[in-house]
């Protein structure tokens, strides 16, 4: 068993599809909780330099703004969050598959202030930072089912630091930051 106060350590290749490596890869070393909970007011001051006109700019028609984005962000974290909660729990019943640009299209992120939507965001990956520090060795330790796209907590947690990562660099290549 992991001392998880010293970190739950990252994920090997057998706790997730390939696909999420393209995330976990992104984020550093160090406590996963402590990264996490780093990126809620980093991810915050980075968001708050927009102006109202930043945030709803697009690079193309069709493409995500900003307050889309972080729109997009706050919906992953709630559905990978519930996934981490199914997988620490020990519920072996396999969630349904869900279309996030689906969800993007009907959600009217980009309708709300781009601080709405950064406080919602936050709110929501405060949770999971709480739920996450509540976690006996257990939890972490535990697997899901192999077919399963995300086997445990930790996959979890490092694909969802790493999908804001690989969003916030589009968001700065976009606006030339």
């Amino acid at each position: 068993m992991q001392d998880i106060a010293s970190g739950p350590g990252r994920p090997g290749a057998d706790e997730c599809l390939p696909y999420y490596f393209q995330y976990i890869d992104l984020v550093a070393d160090g406590h996963i909780i402590d990264i996490l909970a780093r990126q809620i007011a980093e991810s915050a001051a980075l968001l708050a330099t927009f102006t109202p006109e930043e945030a709803r700019w697009r690079e193309a028609p069709g493409e995500w703004n900003v307050v889309e984005i972080v729109g997009h962000l706050a919906d992953v974290e709630r559905v990978f969050g519930y996934r981490a909660l199914r997988i620490a729990r020990a519920d072996p019943v396999m969630w349904s598959n869900v279309e996030f640009a689906d969800y993007a299209a009907v959600a009217s992120f980009a309708a709300r202030p781009l601080g709405d939507v950064v406080a919602e965001y936050s709110a929501v990956r405060a949770a999971f930072v709480a739920f996450l520090r509540g976690l006996d060795t257990a939890a972490w330790e535990r697997r899901a089912p192999a077919d399963w796209t995300l086997r445990s907590v930790r996959a979890v947690a490092y694909a969802m630091a790493g999908h804001e990562l690989h969003h916030l660099a589009s968001i700065r290549r976009q606006h030339g930051g």
